[in-house]
Parts: C-alpha cells; structure tokens; sequence
C-alpha cells in the first residue's frame, strides 16, 4: 500500500510512525518505571525519581527533553539515565522497520503492540531481573484479539498454540530436569513464560531461530550486564531482541537455510 503513495506522503507517514514510536517509549518507560515502583499506571503526574518534583510539559518531550537539559533533572540537577533517549530512539526506529516490512496491515500493528509490550518487558528485566506477568497476560490478549479479527480463527489459533508451545514447553521440561540435578533455578519461570507469548506470534520454525539468536545473544549480554544478588542474568532483553530479529528477517534466513539441501 505504501508503495501506491508520492514520495512525499510516504516520508510522512514514516515520519508520523517514528514520532508515535518516540512517545510511546516515553510513556512506556513512565509505565514500567511504575509498574516495578508498585505506582498507579493510569493516576499521577509524572515525577522526577530523585526529588519528586512534578514534571512539566517541556521535561516531558521525548528525546529532545533530555538533550536540551542534558541528562540533568531541571530541578534538582540529578542525572537522568540514558535508558529514556534510547528506548525512545529505538522503539521509534522499529516502529518504522516493521512498517516497512509489513506496510500499513493488521499484522503491522499487531507487531508494534508486541514490540511495545517487550519494550515494558525488557526495561523490567534490566532494572529488577523481573518480568510482569502482566505484561505476558497483555501479550497473549493482544494475539486473541488480532486472531479474533483475523477471519480465519481456527487456523490462527492452531498455528498460536503450535508457535506458543513449541519453544516454551521444551524448554520447560529441560528447565524442572536441569534444576533437580543441579538442585537450583537454571531458568526463570518468566523467560519460559515471555517464550509462551512472544511465540504464539510466529510459527515454531522462526520461534526456534528465535531461541538460537537468543542464546548467542544472551551470551554477549551476560557479559556485559550486572548480576543480581542470586547470580542471575536477565534474559529478558536478549529475547525481546531475538524476536525482533525474527519479526524482521526470520523467514527469510529459514528459507535462505532451506535452500541449501
């Protein structure tokens, strides 16, 4: 559909989408900044975390509000984490990547809820090695709904409960073996739980490439993060940019894989 447009009107509406993506990742740090707080979601102005003081509309311009003030709270003068500027660069910038992968469609906008709930995902999980199960329960709502409007139900659901389990189950089963041999947690219920809602998106073979991307990038990130008190990585984030990856270019490295026998 994006093609039939002028090249004027195409950069608007790419334009529109990374401005949207922008706000949402400011709103969706405030969300998962109060959702670990145990905050309201829906009451209270936004606060600076170190003073409290309420927030006006010129603190509140995503990215560009942190540059003017450069990563200092106007009114206290502390730091303001880089998290904000990024997560609200990136998630404008995926916005657009998946707009122009899946052009102006239904599975377009399912995609970008998605991205925005492992947005909310990953932020929790760097802060507190956490992930919310209320935002696994909002993910797996997002799919009925798509599923529901889809026009092809029962073949939606099977092919969600198929991708939902074909990741998440296994990794189950191995996750209860490996911790009575070794007699400790070897993997957070919430990975296994992310797996189950992430992967009713896609078919089992990208959810599969997905677990592949996810390991190796684990690795690489275990490197780098901070470990909590219990020795334990966040995997969250590792996942959430695995299923990107795989929103993006999944199906074409299995068929590019495939192609080879």
């Amino acid at each position: 559909m994006l093609v039939y447009l002028s090249t004027s009107l195409r950069f608007t509406v790419f334009f529109t989408t990374f401005l949207l993506g922008l706000i949402m990742g400011s709103f969706l740090n405030c969300v998962a900044m109060r959702v670990l707080s145990g905050e309201s979601v829906v009451k209270g102005r936004s606060h600076c975390m170190s003073c409290g003081h309420r927030l006006g509309a010129l603190d509140l311009i995503p990215l560009l509000s942190w540059l003017l003030l450069r990563g200092k709270c106007r009114y206290c003068g502390s730091k303001i984490s880089a998290r904000y500027p990024i997560s609200e660069l990136v998630l404008g910038t995926v916005y657009v990547l998946i707009l122009a992968k899946y052009d102006l469609t239904l599975r377009a906008l399912e995609l970008i809820v998605l991205c925005s709930i492992l947005l909310c995902i990953t932020l929790c999980d760097l802060d507190k090695h956490i992930i919310p199960d209320r935002f696994i329960v909002i993910g797996i709502i997002n799919r009925i709904i798509f599923i529901l409007i889809s026009g092809n139900i029962f073949e939606e659901l099977k092919l969600s409960l198929i991708g939902a389990f074909s990741v998440s189950l296994p990794l189950l089963v191995l996750s209860l073996i490996l911790d009575k041999i070794l007699k400790k947690d070897t993997m957070g219920g919430g990975d296994i739980k992310l797996f189950f809602m992430a992967g009713m998106y896609f078919a089992w073979s990208v959810n599969f490439l997905v677990l592949f991307m996810s390991a190796i990038i684990g690795i690489f990130f275990g490197l780098l993060s901070k470990k909590n008190e219990k020795n334990q990585i966040p995997f969250g984030p590792a996942i959430s940019i695995g299923y990107f990856f795989g929103m993006l270019v999944g199906s074409e490295l299995i068929s590019l894989y495939l192609g080879l026998f």
